[in-house]
């Protein structure tokens, strides 16, 4: 993920970036389907998703975190 995208993820909010998770996380089970039955030329893919969604998910927190401390 380029750096460009990763600023614009920090600019969405969190229904957003769920939304983005929950997403990314269909793509990704697609994709270990395809493997298993051989129809998938491109393995990286997966390892690049996985990825995406943990950079996503690091994100999520950060934001759930900074709301928390607001509210102190």
């Amino acid at each position: 993920m380029k750096t460009k995208d990763k600023k614009e993820l920090h600019s969405k909010s969190l229904t957003e970036l769920k939304t983005l998770v929950m997403g990314t996380l269909d793509l990704l089970s697609d994709l270990k389907l395809s493997k298993s039955q051989n129809k998938l030329k491109n393995t990286r893919q997966i390892f690049v998703k996985r990825k995406e969604v943990a950079q996503i998910l690091t994100i999520i927190r950060e934001k759930e975190l900074l709301e928390g401390l607001k509210g102190w």
